[in-house]
């Protein structure tokens, strides 16, 4: 594992050491996540092709948990229920 330190720009610009972009060319994509206090970078290149959907389920079911913490759910019949889940 490598490990290296770099710092933001007034621009929110971030430069990767140059040890850490041995393998990265001018123009590719990256893929940033951030979890709490985490932050994640990875090659878009290299990604599963379900990640785009994967992403954006992680993303709606989070924004459902946080409501439901705050009290914003409401009750419905199983049916009811299977047909909006069909609708994601």
């Amino acid at each position: 594992m490598d490990i290296a330190i770099t710092k933001m720009s007034s621009k929110g610009q971030i430069v990767i050491p140059t040890e850490m972009r041995e393998d990265i060319k001018e123009g590719e994509k990256l893929l940033i996540i951030k979890n709490g206090p985490q932050i994640i970078m990875k090659k878009a290149n290299a990604l599963d092709k379900n990640l785009h959907a994967e992403l954006e389920f992680a993303k709606r079911t989070e924004s459902a948990y946080k409501r439901y913490e705050q009290g914003k759910f409401k009750s419905m019949e199983f049916d009811a229920f299977i047909g909006e889940m069909k609708k994601w």
